[in-house]
Order: structure tokens, then C-alpha cells, then sequence
């Protein structure tokens, strides 16, 4: 009986070596920790000065990345450039206030504006205090409504029925000081400053106010505890955007496919960060220098591969996009302006955040969150399961792919452009950690080791994909698009 088992063991582990494609192999070992550090070294350095998008960062990272491109022999598919050039339309906060008489609140100081949307000039805004229910809510049209709530969230729905009934803006009364004290520090850092769209500044977008009990008392004229429902008071308000153009790029890569050329496999990350916020650079170390980085690896290890004539039979688009930070609005540009046609798009593999590990993983940190593989194709994600077996042994985890996952993180990464298109995509994700966003999101945190195992899982990926027979198929549509965004 032992002779036996051991004989069938035999079988399993030859098997398991005919399995593997000794060429994968050989090109994935070009993949290396030591390049990784050498190279996101660079990139997180706080001559980098955290890469926000428009900034000098973010153009000295596009520079580095090109040249590597241009290095390991890849060609530049946007005109004979490595860059993709596209205006952002950046819109800062003016004159931001409430006015009574020749007394002011202002802006991020007393209250919150949650809004890209500009009044026009001074106006005078009816304002009227909500009740407990919207039995009412013919008399919403044209005030801006006031609701009581001791922290922020669960009002949706109710905002939804005051729009309906004609509302044009809404106020949030915080009632627990230590909440509106933490939403102003947690949210005015962002809304305060400039912010950076596609197209230029859509003023249509909800105007809401967060506001505390001494704001509102102070519009109201009274003690707050005095203020009843159906109240209704007038008050002047002031929001003014200041708009310019902003120039930025994605860069781009391309490796032409030895027998399918007009077939292409997408692998992108976004090199984009946040900047500097007061007298701290925020480098991004993991978020997305980590992801950049591996993006840079799998690229020299495709056109060493091509250079030795053992090239993917599908082509290959490596691509760095900006402003991810601002809005997905790289991705976005581009497969709204793609270089190469999305029908000829086989699959997007997007690299965000795996340099790190999460609380969840301490005791286990041999894994990588994988999103969205099922979303559009059962194949892909079956193809996904069977490289990482035979190559990896990775803890391949699942959380976030849930549907109901409250972080939505299917939806916060530049793979979503794709797969609004029906692309099929698989997003590489360690997981959040406390130094996300901030400036301590630095490279001596980064895990070298994990890192070089991750992007090798994602390049033997790529390497199926870009050379099985058939390409891989959108067999599933279910789950693809934000319904919530109809």
C-alpha cells in the first residue's frame, strides 16, 4: 500500500511539472524584489513629491516611467509617444459663505459644503427644517432642507424624496459635536481644495451642507431646541468656484503580438498619488507606487521574453494612468479615447496597493485580494484559479468580490472603466491599512518579498492569457455596472 502511494504521489507531482510552461517560468524569475525596491525607491522619494495629478510629481513620474518603457524596448502607441495627453478641468473653492447682514459664516471653518455645484453669485435660499417624515414634501420645491441626525449617513433616501419634490440643496444638522468636529477634519482636508473633472464643472451636482446646532441656530435666529419643524427661514449664501485647465497623461507601452496582433491584454496601475498636504508628502508607497512598479516589472519581463523570440502571441498594452485619485479619470479617458479599439480588448489586469499586508492577514500574509474575476467571465476567473495552483499557491481571497461588500472597492479602482465596457478584468488588491492616504504610506513598509510573489502570480496570469488559443470571453454580464449610478 505505501509502494502505492508513493507511486500515485509520483504521478500527481509529474502531472503538476507538465503542467507548468518552463518558458512562464523562466520570465517570471526576471521579476525581482530587488528591482521592485530599486524602482519604487524612486517613485514613493520625496522628490516625487507625493505625484498628485498636474503637478511636478506626477510629471517627473510619467518621465521615469516612459524612459523605462523606451529601455526595455517597448513601442510608443499614441503618435510615436508614450504619453496620452488629455486636459482636466481643476475647480477651486472662491467665496464660500452664509451672510446676515455684515456677519459671515465661512466656509470649511463653520460648515461643510459637500458640493461641486457654484450658486450664482449671492442668493437668498429659503431654508426649512425638516420633521421625521416627508408626509409634507409638496412643500419642499424650491427650499433647501434642513435634516437632524447625529452622524452622518442614512439619509439617502429622504434626500431622494425631497429632490423629487423639488429641494435644490439640503442641510445635515450633526447634533453630536464630537461627529461634525471629525466629519470637518475628514472631509474638509478634500472639499476644501481643488478638484480635478474631465469636462468642465458640473453644476447640476446636489449643493449639501453639513452643518452643526450652532450654525444653524445662528441662520435660524434662535435657540436650537426651539426650532420646529416646517420652520422656514431666509439667509444669503455664497459658492464660487474658481476653474482652470489642467494638462496631465497616462502613459502607454505596447508589446505587438506574435500571432494575434490585433488582440490586446491591458495591464494597468495608476502612478498618481495624493501630494502634499500642509508640510507632509504623502509618497504612496503602496497605493499605487506598488502597483506602478509591478506594471514596470511584468512589462521587462514581457519584451526580455519577445527579445528572445518567445513573445505573447496576443499584444500588449502596459499602462500607467493618472488621476485615479481624482476619480478613475485616467481610466476613463482613455476608454473613452482608447488608442487601441475595446472590441480588440481582451482583458484588463489592474495592479492597486501590493506592496502591504492587512490586519485580516497577519498570521497569513501569503495572499492577495482578488475583485471582480467572475463579475464578466467565468473563464477568466476559472483561468485565474488554475495559473495560481500550478505557479503561486498564493491564498487567493475573495472578500471584496462580494457584491454587497460595503467598501465597493469593485467600483474605486480604474479596472471599472473596463468593465463598463464589458472587458473582462481582475483587480490585485492587498487590502487597506492605517497608513492609507497618508503620509506614512512609505517604502520601508513596503514587503519586497510578497510583492515579487504577487506580481509573478499576475504575470503567469497575463502569459495565459495572452497565449491560449481562444481568447478569453465576457460569458457573464450580471454584476458588471454600478446600477446605482442610472
Amino acid at each position: 500500500m505505501r509502494n502505492l502511494i508513493t507511486y500515485l504521489g509520483l504521478i500527481v507531482i509529474i502531472n503538476f511539472v507538465n503542467a507548468q510552461d518552463k518558458q512562464a517560468i523562466k520570465y517570471a524569475k526576471t521579476i525581482t524584489a530587488a528591482d521592485l525596491n530599486s524602482n519604487l525607491s524612486i517613485l514613493a522619494s520625496d522628490e516625487y513629491e507625493g505625484r498628485e495629478t498636474g503637478k511636478r510629481g506626477q510629471k517627473m513620474a510619467a518621465k521615469y516611467i516612459a524612459d523605462k518603457f523606451k529601455e526595455f524596448g517597448l513601442e510608443a502607441p499614441v503618435n510615436g509617444s508614450y504619453y496620452q495627453k488629455f486636459e482636466l478641468t481643476e475647480s477651486a473653492i472662491g467665496a464660500l459663505y452664509f451672510r446676515e447682514g455684515e456677519d459671515k459664516k465661512v466656509g470649511f471653518e463653520d460648515f461643510i459644503y459637500y458640493s461641486r455645484s457654484e450658486t450664482s453669485g449671492e442668493e437668498y435660499v429659503k431654508i426649512m427644517m425638516a420633521g421625521d417624515d416627508d408626509e409634507n414634501a409638496s412643500e419642499y420645491a424650491g427650499k433647501y432642507m434642513a435634516y437632524v441626525t447625529e452622524k452622518m449617513g442614512g439619509l439617502e433616501e429622504r434626500i431622494r424624496i425631497a429632490k423629487e419634490a423639488g429641494a435644490v440643496g439640503f442641510v445635515i444638522v450633526i447634533t453630536n459635536d464630537d461627529e461634525f468636529g471629525s466629519v470637518l477634519g475628514r472631509y474638509g482636508r478634500y472639499l476644501k481644495g481643488a478638484g480635478l473633472k474631465l469636462d468642465t464643472r458640473d453644476n447640476e451636482s446636489d449643493k449639501i451642507i453639513i452643518a452643526d446646532r450652532g450654525l444653524v441656530s445662528w441662520v435660524f435666529d434662535k435657540e436650537f431646541d426651539e426650532i420646529k419643524s416646517g420652520e422656514n427661514t431666509t439667509i444669503v449664501f455664497n459658492a464660487d468656484y474658481l476653474d482652470k485647465s489642467v494638462g496631465t497623461e497616462n502613459v502607454l507601452g505596447y508589446l505587438k503580438g506574435s500571432e494575434k496582433p490585433e488582440e490586446l491584454v491591458v495591464i494597468t496601475a495608476h502612478y498618481d498619488h495624493i501630494g502634499i498636504t500642509g508640510e507632509d508628502i504623502n509618497n504612496g508607497a503602496d497605493d499605487d507606487g506598488s502597483g506602478t512598479t509591478s506594471v514596470l516589472e511584468l512589462a521587462q519581463a514581457f519584451t526580455t521574453a519577445a527579445a528572445q523570440g518567445k513573445g505573447p502571441k496576443r499584444s500588449m498594452l502596459f499602462m500607467t494612468v493618472t488621476g485615479e485619485e481624482k476619480g478613475l479619470l485616467g481610466s476613463e479617458y482613455y476608454t473613452d479615447n482608447p488608442v487601441f479599439p475595446l472590441e480588440n480588448t481582451v482583458t484588463n489586469l489592474n495592479i492597486d496597493m501590493v506592496g502591504r499586508v492587512d490586519d485580516v492577514h497577519l498570521e497569513n500574509p501569503n495572499y492577495i485580494y482578488l475583485i471582480g474575476t467572475d463579475r464578466l467571465s467565468q473563464e477568466l476567473h476559472e483561468l485565474s484559479e488554475k495559473v495560481n495552483t500550478t505557479y503561486s499557491n498564493l491564498d487567493l481571497d475573495y472578500t471584496y468580490n462580494d457584491e454587497d461588500d460595503p467598501n465597493r472597492f469593485y467600483y474605486r479602482s480604474d479596472h471599472y472603466n473596463f468593465a463598463k465596457y464589458n472587458i473582462p478584468i481582475i483587480f490585485y488588491f492587498n487590502g487597506t491599512h492605517e497608513d492609507y492616504h497618508q503620509p506614512t504610506d512609505t517604502i520601508e513598509k513596503i514587503n519586497f518579498e510578497l510583492m515579487e510573489d504577487r506580481a509573478r502570480l499576475i504575470f503567469h496570469t497575463a502569459w495565459e492569457v495572452a497565449n491560449q488559443d481562444k481568447r478569453i470571453i465576457a460569458d457573464k454580464l450580471e454584476g458588471a455596472i454600478d446600477k446605482s449610478d442610472d
